[in-house]
């Protein structure tokens, strides 16, 4: 999955984001899944870019909650 920026993630709505937030998660045990068990790493920025998303939308999700009360 594409690391998805601000912009994009605050046109999406609720489902959109619970989704997109499911699938980083996978991704982001998969990436370390294999870390444990010692394959190569496809590339090692890709799980803070995993991990900085995941934030993003977590906080966008709030946003939203706190601005529709």
């Amino acid at each position: 999955m594409a690391i998805l920026r601000v912009k994009d993630l605050k046109k999406m709505d609720e489902k959109e984001l619970d989704k997109n937030l499911s699938e980083l998660r996978l991704e982001l045990s998969k990436e370390k899944a294999n870390i444990h068990i010692g394959a190569s790493v496809t590339s090692p920025g890709r799980l803070k870019e995993i991990r900085r998303t995941i934030a993003r939308i977590k906080t966008i999700k709030e946003g939203k909650r706190v601005e529709h009360g």
